[in-house]
């Protein structure tokens, strides 16, 4: 992206030489950790129509596949362009994404355009999700309130202000706790909480040592390791530890 951007004549203060030292540090996690290595995709157009994201098109194929549909896929993104327009345009960025294209899927393997629709698409109808980038289709809009499902919904109680959260959990609290806890159950947050933080740090070219030792620690009869390198040496004996 960063070549092309340039080759297009645009100024990007981009330094290239951390990116490429970036980008071989993920490669030789990839690599360590037996993951597939990421490569630029090839540009296609058509993403500027639907908008759908890489990881929720991943998911797409494979609940089609499971379902024998995968034929229908192109069929479920033009679907997805058309769902989107009627729903007054969404930013297409989590959860937005994934309510679009599940109603896409249901519209094309259902009976009837919007004779299925998820709590998600009415919650975002009655507006519990904000006002849309544009209003909602109108006939659309009283397919999805014309059941009782909607009316259940719009008794819910709305999600509360930024001003009732922060008097909830305190002015002064981490602001990435903060938005974990207004949007996630309690217990799920205290768990992350009681983790601490994750590790800061990775050498992948640490990974087959680590590899070797899980191994050899699967085989009891070996009781007595030693690894030694240059500069380097680690001894392993049942019962006693590391030397």
């Amino acid at each position: 992206m960063l070549t092309n951007l340039r080759e297009a004549g645009h100024t990007v203060s981009v330094d290239a030489r951390i990116l490429a030292e970036l980008a071989g540090y993920w490669r030789r996690v990839a690599e360590a950790e037996g993951l597939p290595v990421g490569t630029p995709q090839a540009f296609d157009a058509s993403f500027l129509r639907h908008q759908i994201a890489g990881g929720v098109m991943t998911t797409t194929k494979r609940q089609l596949e499971e379902l024998k549909l995968s034929h229908r896929l192109g069929d479920v993104i033009l679907e997805t362009e058309r769902v989107r327009s009627e729903l007054g345009q969404p930013i297409m960025v989590t959860p937005f994404p994934q309510m679009v294209l599940s109603q896409a899927l249901f519209n094309v393997i259902g009976e009837k355009r919007y004779s299925q629709v998820s709590d998600q698409i009415i919650r975002y109808v009655t507006g519990k999700f904000g006002r849309p980038t544009r209003p909602v289709d109108h006939a659309v809009e009283a397919i999805v309130l014309d059941r009782p499902r909607a009316k259940e919904i719009a008794a819910e109680p709305d999600f509360l202000s930024l001003h009732e959260l922060k008097k909830r959990f305190g002015q002064t609290m981490d602001e990435e706790e903060f938005l974990l806890r207004a949007v996630m159950p309690a217990e799920q947050v205290d768990a992350m909480v009681a983790a601490g933080p994750s590790r800061a740090s990775y050498n992948p070219e640490v990974a087959p040592m680590l590899k070797l030792l899980r191994e050899l620690a699967a085989r009891p009869a070996a009781r007595d390791i030693s690894v030694e390198r240059p500069g380097f040496r680690l001894a392993l004996h049942a019962g006693a530890g590391l030397a």
